[in-house]
């Protein structure tokens, strides 16, 4: 798994995937600033709530400058909400991009040759895919723990040790279940070539289990956080990094896992030709006699050719 992970660039690949998922949330808050501000914009009385909060919640000197924000914000509703939606979608298909070649290059695929257009309107129609599977992920667990909460009261359980206990157990068992539905999506639609489910399923499953390890770790690192004014500031900042960056570790390690213990079709090698072999072979010396032949050999032959010039003259004179 290692070994595949790194020979595939799996590093560069959950670097990439966290670096556009930080720069999503720019436009993601923009988005909600400019449906906040059409909100506002048709209710006074609740924009004057919120400015009264404000008010409340900062010094005193800052109140001119939060007001001005607020109205910008109003002002600009249809100018910062196009904007945002512009970088999101930009932003937005670089992140799923990152994401379908990580998992393409865990599975050894090759990426098709395909137009530009064609791959952007794919990976585009995948994140909505992914957003839609995760509302519905989250909506699940939401109205599971309402439901035995609601169940809990009803029965008069609500105080008891042993019920709230199996309320938690049952609110994890219900968010692995989620966490597993949406990662045997991820992991068997989102490569290049899609994969069976039933061969991505293990991998979803580890990789459920260490998501919700990782979120147990997160509210750990928050509370600490919120004991310094100087780790809210900063903490929260480096916490989100580090968070994506280890779940986008998590989901291509769970990729390259599943592919090394489940490997997809096997590939038929080229054949090649049979191996040459060099043999080097040994050529005795000439012994001394035969190398003294060869040498008077060569002495008859130079006289001959000094002699056969000097008879040519002699034919000739008269």
């Amino acid at each position: 798994m290692i070994d595949r992970y790194v020979d595939n660039h799996g590093y560069h690949f959950a670097a990439s995937i966290t670096y556009f998922s930080v720069l999503s949330l720019i436009p993601l808050l923009m988005v909600i600033l400019a449906v906040a501000g059409f909100v506002l914009s048709g209710q006074p009385a609740l924009l004057d709530q919120l400015r009264a909060a404000i008010h409340g919640a900062v010094p005193s000197a800052l109140g001119p400058l939060m007001d001005n924000l607020v109205n910008n914000v109003i002002d600009h509703r249809v100018k910062l909400g196009l904007l945002g939606l512009a970088v999101g979608l930009y932003s937005g298909w670089n992140w799923m991009n990152a994401l379908r070649d990580a998992l393409t290059g865990m599975w050894d695929q090759r990426r098709p040759n395909q137009p530009l257009l064609r791959t952007i309107g794919k990976d585009l129609l995948a994140l909505a895919g992914l957003a839609i599977a995760l509302l519905i992920s989250f909506s699940l667990t939401e109205a599971g723990g309402a439901l035995g909460g609601y169940l809990l009261q009803l029965l008069g359980l609500r105080g008891f040790g042993l019920a709230n206990l199996m309320l938690q157990v049952s609110s994890v068992v219900l968010a692995l279940i989620a966490d597993w539905l949406v990662f045997c999506w991820v992991l068997a639609k989102l490569p290049r070539e899609p994969v069976p489910v039933r061969v991505a399923a293990p991998g979803a499953l580890a990789a459920a289990f260490g998501f919700e390890l990782l979120k147990r770790g997160a509210d750990l690192y928050l509370d600490a956080l919120g004991r310094s004014p100087t780790g809210v500031t900063f903490g929260s900042i480096v916490g989100l990094l580090v968070f994506v960056y280890l779940v986008s570790r998590l989901l291509i390690l769970a990729a390259a896992w599943t592919a090394t213990t489940r490997p997809g079709p096997r590939r038929i090698p080229v054949p090649s030709g049979a191996p040459i072999v060099l043999r080097p072979q040994s050529h005795p010396l000439p012994s001394a006699r035969a190398a003294l032949g060869l040498v008077g050999v060569g002495a008859v032959a130079a006289l001959l050719l000094q002699w056969l010039p000097s008879l040519g003259r002699r034919t000739r004179k008269p």
